[in-house]
C-alpha cells in the first residue's frame, strides 16, 4: 500500500455559530407554489372535518373530528407562525390576508404574536427575561429569594393545568386581554379576536345547538390550543436543556442546546408543521418548515440536539423540572431550592 493511500482522510471541523446559519440558508428558500399547496390543503382539510364536526349525526364521530379538526388548527398555526417570520409568503399580500384570518382563530393577532415571539427568539432560555414570549424560568438562587405571591405566580405559569386549559390561560388572558392592557393602541385586535370567538359561539349555538358550539369550535380550539401550548412548553423545558445569564448567552448556542427536537410519527410531525425541528427553527428562522427534515437530513452538526416526545414518560419529566441550578447547569425541581 502506498504512503499516499494510507494517509487518513482529514475529518472537517465541525461548524458552528455564523458558519453554521450559513450552511442553512440554502434551505431557506421558499417555494411560493409549495408554500400555497400547504395552506389551502390544510384548509380543505380542517374544512372537510369542521363540517363533520358540525353535521355528523353521531356523536362519536363528531367527537373524532374535533380532534382531528384541532391538529389542523395546529398545523395551521404553524403555516402563520412561519408566514410571520418571513419563511413563506414573503411577497404574498394576499396569503398574509389569510394569515391575519388564522391570528384571529387561533387568538394570536399579528401584532401580539410578532412583538412577543420576536422577543422570545432574541432571548431564548436566557436570564434574566424568558418570560415574555414563553414561560418563565428563574434559578433555584432567585426562587428562594421571592416572596410567596410571586412563588405562586410563577409555579402557576409553569403548572399542567395552565397548559391544559392554554385557550384561556395562554390565549384569551395572555395574547390578547394582556397584551391589550400592556398596550391598548398597538394591540386592539386582541379583545377583538375574543369578541369575534364569542360571536362565532352565538351563531353556533343559535344555528345548531349546543353540539354545534362545542363540537365545532370549543373543543378543536381547547384541544389546538393545549397542544400547541404544551409543545412550546417542551421546546424550551426539556431535561438537556441549558440556560444561560446574559453575559455567557450565545444566540447560535442558544439555539442548537436549549430548544428540542421533538420526536413523533411522521404523521404528527405533519399535522404539526414540522415545529418538532425546533433546534433548526431557532437557528434559522428563515427555513421554511417544509424544509426543516431536509436540513436535518443534510447537515451533520444539526443532527444531535436534546430530545424529548409525546411519551408520557418525557411528558412527566419535562413537568417535572421547575428552576434552573447553575451550579448543577440543569433544571430541577422546586424541592431542589430547599437544599
Amino acid at each position: 500500500m502506498s504512503a499516499l493511500a494510507a494517509t487518513p482522510t482529514p475529518i472537517p471541523a465541525a461548524r458552528t455559530g455564523a458558519e453554521l446559519v450559513r450552511a442553512t440558508r440554502p434551505f431557506s428558500e421558499e417555494s411560493p407554489v409549495r408554500s400555497w399547496l400547504e395552506l389551502l390543503g390544510s384548509l380543505a382539510a380542517a374544512s372537510a372535518t369542521e363540517a363533520v364536526a358540525l353535521f355528523a349525526p353521531w356523536i362519536a364521530l363528531k367527537l373524532v373530528a374535533s380532534v382531528v379538526t384541532a391538529l389542523l388548527v395546529v398545523r395551521l398555526f404553524i403555516i402563520y407562525h412561519d408566514a410571520l417570520h418571513g419563511a413563506i409568503f414573503r411577497r404574498s399580500k394576499l396569503g398574509h390576508a389569510f394569515m391575519w384570518g388564522i391570528g384571529m382563530l387561533t387568538l394570536s393577532p399579528p401584532p401580539v404574536w410578532r412583538e412577543t415571539h420576536d422577543y422570545h427568539h432574541k432571548n431564548n432560555c436566557k436570564l434574566p427575561g424568558t418570560a415574555i414570549g414563553s414561560y418563565p424560568i428563574v434559578t433555584t438562587r432567585m426562587w428562594r429569594r421571592m416572596s410567596p405571591s410571586e412563588r405562586r405566580t410563577y409555579a402557576m405559569a409553569r403548572h399542567p393545568l395552565f397548559i391544559l386549559f392554554a385557550y384561556v390561560t395562554i390565549f384569551v388572558f395572555g395574547m390578547c386581554f394582556g397584551a391589550f392592557v400592556r398596550n391598548p393602541r398597538q394591540h386592539w385586535q386582541g379583545p377583538l379576536a375574543v369578541l369575534m370567538h364569542l360571536l362565532a359561539y352565538g351563531a353556533l349555538w343559535t344555528l345548531g345547538g349546543w353540539q354545534a358550539a362545542v363540537f365545532g369550535m370549543l373543543l378543536p380550539l381547547s384541544i389546538a390550543c393545549a397542544a400547541g401550548g404544551y409543545l412550546f412548553y417542551a421546546q424550551h423545558n426539556f431535561p438537556d436543556v441549558h440556560i444561560a445569564d446574559r453575559k455567557s448567552w450565545n444566540y447560535h448556542d442558544a439555539a442548537l442546546a436549549s430548544s428540542s427536537m421533538f420526536e413523533m410519527p411522521w404523521l404528527m410531525h405533519w399535522f404539526t408543521g414540522n415545529i418538532g425541528y425546533h433546534h433548526i427553527h431557532h437557528l434559522n428562522h428563515r427555513v421554511p418548515f417544509y424544509r426543516l427534515p431536509a436540513a436535518m437530513r443534510e447537515i451533520p452538526e444539526l443532527q444531535h440536539p436534546g430530545r424529548t416526545s409525546w411519551r408520557p414518560g418525557d411528558v412527566a419529566a419535562c413537568f417535572r423540572l421547575k428552576l434552573w441550578d447553575p451550579s448543577k447547569r440543569r433544571m430541577v425541581g422546586y424541592a431542589d431550592a430547599q437544599i
